[in-house]
């Protein structure tokens, strides 16, 4: 997974460390200088920031202090509680931290060898598809000899500082990090996909059904090592930070440290009895402040806990930020749940496995319209068709999708100020099975994203067996750039761009003929056909030209609902398209049907239920049944 670390800004840590050693000097990153550049990408503010190094700031300085823990971590003067919240949830990983942290025992301080530290770090974090290798110095901003941002709760640990400045360095300056998302920080620390989820909008708090089926959600993203956090939304600008009558603070991201079912009662009776309670941890980065409500540290609830059982769960009467509270709770009182699941694409592993499908694409503007990639939404149908397009196959009867769309992040720095993001979304379309060109008119929309200036958007969703279009685009036409797409599968999907828009001409189009008319056919059923005592088990095929489209097979019906469709390119519009309807047998599949259509371009008449005939050339006689098409004709090859 890390084999291919990319150095950021072509900065290779090994070699900027030696030529330090051998030089006998500490690293200064000139891509990162200790100046107000790297502060603020706008204005300065308060008072005046000195830039020192660790050693400066107190004695025997540690990358950790008695090991890596959540509880480490405290913000500081920049509104940046959603990346220590983040940190938080990180902290609680070992197997997360250590990728973050590479070679920590090597980048660790060494007492005894004083000379080996030459004031370099280096962190891995995940951007735009690849992990990048991120070089800082040592040198971090205070005043009054105090850490202004992330800092431990031990005056001499500074891995938090170090990973913050790193994180700085990739978003512009420090000043960029303030009101980010913690989504963002939790999918570049892992590489996963971030899931948010709107308790407010979901109803969760009174629906149970809805919330117990949430918790085993959240349940499984924490057991399967996913990174978590919960957040109340602040409204107006003086609800930031405000604390609410429970102690829980508004628009505020806390970490949700551990996700528990609690066994209450004490001794023989509570194993008996097997009552339990779907219980959260969360922390707040602040590292104080916590609920006050039921389950809180000196709540009487706990009294319904073993000692045992509370000893496991690891319950203090400290005021560190740390408490638990029960999911009903949580669901009652926050608005917002992050998700981060880490997409296991191991063939080793014993838990489900996911195929992905990763693609890069941009929104380009050009004023050719067949060349033009940045339509906007579906409000603006004129273009909406011109925005890049993504086909993909769900190859069971059903399937599980999980798609995610991330924009190229932007830098916020003082020359180009703040990088804002782009308002983008997605819309999947159902298209027929044989689809080889790019949609020009709208099908049945399968499903579609939120539409949010947020760097990623992420969806699931459960599909029937098909063939699938996703169209990425920004919220208003014209507005260029570039994004990343993530499409995860049970089985491979073939996810891969359409970029043309009709079969190509080549040199064979003169010998071989050119396609003179597009026809859509879309089988939606058929009705009365031959059955036997269980109905039948039919399948439908559409055939021109050489090609065809084959059905999934409907199960004991005599009315089944095929809804297939299919697109022909058609050198030959005077041949007529066969449409067969068959009865799925163990040895050998019976004919049950069929129908010819013309399609003309020229037929204004699009849905035809047609008698079945037989298969006599010259004088087909009526079958049992009949087929319900729809047909769409243009000499346009663009117009479907």
């Amino acid at each position: 997974m890390f084999s291919c670390v990319k150095p950021y800004e072509d900065q290779n840590y090994s070699a900027l460390k030696r030529a330090c050693l051998r030089k006998k000097v500490l690293f200064e990153d000139p891509n990162f200088p200790a100046t107000d550049d790297s502060l603020y990408y706008k204005g300065s503010q308060g008072p005046t920031v000195r830039w020192k190094r660790p050693k400066d700031i107190c004695e025997d300085p540690r990358l950790f202090v008695d090991g890596i823990s959540s509880h480490d971590l405290h913000q500081g003067q920049v509104g940046n509680c959603w990346f220590v919240a983040a940190c938080s949830s990180l902290a609680s990983r070992e197997s997360l931290w250590q990728k973050v942290i590479p070679d920590w025992k090597e980048q660790e301080w060494d007492p005894e060898k004083p000379n080996a530290y030459a004031g370099i770090f280096h962190f891995h974090f995940w951007r735009f598809g690849e992990w990048v290798d991120v070089v800082i110095d040592d040198r971090l901003p205070t005043v009054n000899n105090q850490l202004i941002y992330c800092h431990s709760s031990s005056r001499n640990e500074f891995w938090c500082a170090l990973v913050e400045k790193a994180y700085a360095k990739l978003a512009g300056c420090y000043q960029a990090l303030d009101g980010g998302n913690t989504a963002d920080a939790l999918v570049d620390f892992t590489g996963g996909v971030s899931e948010p989820i709107d308790l407010t909008e979901g109803d969760f708090a009174n629906d149970e059904a809805k919330r117990n089926q949430l918790f085993e959600r959240v349940l499984k993203v924490h057991s399967r090592g996913g990174l978590i956090s919960a957040s109340i939304k602040a409204v107006t600008a003086a609800d930031m930070e405000a604390r609410l009558a429970c102690g829980l603070v508004k628009g505020h991201a806390y970490a949700i440290t551990d996700v528990r079912k609690v066994r209450l009662g004490h001794g023989l009776l509570a194993f008996f009895k097997s009552e339990k309670l779907d219980m959260i941890r969360l922390r707040n980065p602040w590292g104080e402040r916590e609920w006050n409500g039921p389950w809180s540290d000196t709540s009487e609830e706990w009294q319904k806990v073993s000692k045992s059982e509370r000893e496991k769960l690891g319950v203090t009467v400290q005021d560190d930020g740390e408490f638990w509270m029960t999911f009903e709770d949580l669901c009652r009182y926050f608005t917002d749940i992050i998700k981060c699941r880490l997409i296991n694409t191991s063939y080793l592993s014993i838990h489900k496995t996911w195929e992905e499908a990763r693609l890069r694409g941009a929104w380009t503007r050009h004023e050719d319209p067949l060349q033009n990639r940045s339509g906007g939404c579906i409000n603006h149908k004129d273009t909406f068709f011109q925005n890049p397009q993504y086909i993909f196959d769900v190859k069971k009867p059903e399937d599980e999708v999980l798609i995610c769309i991330q924009q190229r992040p932007k830098q916020s720095t003082r020359r180009d100020g703040k990088g804002e993001n782009l308002a983008i979304g997605f819309d999947i379309y159902k298209v027929e099975e044989n689809r080889q060109y790019r949609m020009h008119s709208l099908q049945h929309r399968a499903a579609s994203s939120i539409y949010i200036n947020s760097r990623s958007v992420f969806l699931r969703t459960e599909q029937p067996e098909g063939r699938y279009v996703i169209i990425p685009t920004t919220f208003e036409p014209g507005q260029a750039g570039e994004f990343l797409l993530r499409v995860f599968t049970d089985v491979p999907s073939n996810c891969r761009e359409l970029r043309l828009d009709e079969p190509p001409r080549t040199c064979w189009s003169s010998l071989c003929g050119y396609p003179q008319q597009v026809t859509q056919v879309h089988v939606l059923g058929a009705a009365g056909l031959k059955d036997s005592q269980t109905g039948a088990n039919s399948y439908v095929i559409i055939k021109c030209e050489g090609n065809k489209v084959r059905s999934a097979v409907q199960k004991g019906t005599s009315t089944p609902e095929y809804d297939v469709k299919g697109v022909f390119y058609r050198k030959k519009p005077s041949q007529p398209i066969t449409v067969q309807i068959w009865n799925h047998r163990v040895l050998k599949d019976e004919f049950l049907g069929q129908v010819h259509l013309k399609a003309n371009a020229d037929d204004l008449q699009a849905l035809h239920t047609l008698h079945l005939r037989d298969r006599n050339s010259r004088q087909p006689s009526d079958l049992p049944g009949t087929v319900a098409v729809r047909v769409l004709s243009s000499a346009s090859l663009t117009a479907v």
